[in-house]
């Protein structure tokens, strides 16, 4: 993760390393929304803690983080469809790891601007229009972004293409999905980078 420059004088603040517009979105919050369909539990209680609306199935829920060599750099545990965003960001750990200075994407929805600075890093999320039409300014910034999150995406859509992570997942192996998703991350993480420099 990018993180500030050791600075020997105390008191000062930490200079920010000088990174190129690619390298300096290091960690990547992508849609939380990164879901996986598990079978319909038989348990009502179950059914309704993995109901998603946003698929309209049974789903595990998980939060990724993209290098800008489009290398995961963070998995979450799977969590249930029914979680809220903020609070699967929250019990994931990922909080921890951000250092100051560090400089994340995520989508408009993501409203953990408070958790974020906090650990003074900066939330990078595109502008809203708010009725009228953004700046030029902000055209840019939401051009720049979206630039980048096209890797994302790419990095998502790579693991879900191993077999385990297509179609629906069998209760019978949910005590093990955690462990699935991380290999299957890790394993992309052997291929050729999606970004080149």
């Amino acid at each position: 993760m990018a993180s500030a420059q050791e600075n020997t004088d105390k008191g000062k603040p930490p200079r920010k390393r000088q990174l190129p517009l690619f390298a300096e979105f290091v960690m990547v919050l992508v849609r939380l929304r990164m879901e996986i369909k598990v079978e319909k539990p038989s348990a009502p209680s179950s059914q309704k803690v993995t109901w998603s609306d946003y698929k309209s199935h049974n789903t595990f829920k998980l939060l990724v983080g993209i290098t800008p060599s489009g290398a995961f750099s963070f998995i979450s545990d799977l969590y249930s469809g029914a979680i809220s965003d903020r609070a699967i960001t929250i019990k994931s750990g990922l909080l921890e790891q951000l250092e100051p200075m560090d400089d994340v994407m995520a989508d408009r929805a993501f409203n953990l601007r408070d958790l974020i600075t906090k650990k003074k890093a900066t939330l990078n999320i595109p502008p809203f229009a708010k009725g009228k039409q953004l700046s030029t300014k902000a055209c840019t910034r939401t051009r720049r972004i979206a630039s980048l999150r096209i890797h994302v995406e790419r990095a998502i859509q790579r693991m879900k293409k191993f077999r385990l992570l297509q179609g629906v997942i069998p209760i019978s192996i949910a005590a093990v999905a955690n462990q699935v998703v991380f290999v299957c991350a890790a394993l992309c993480n052997f291929l050729k980078p999606l970004v080149k420099k």
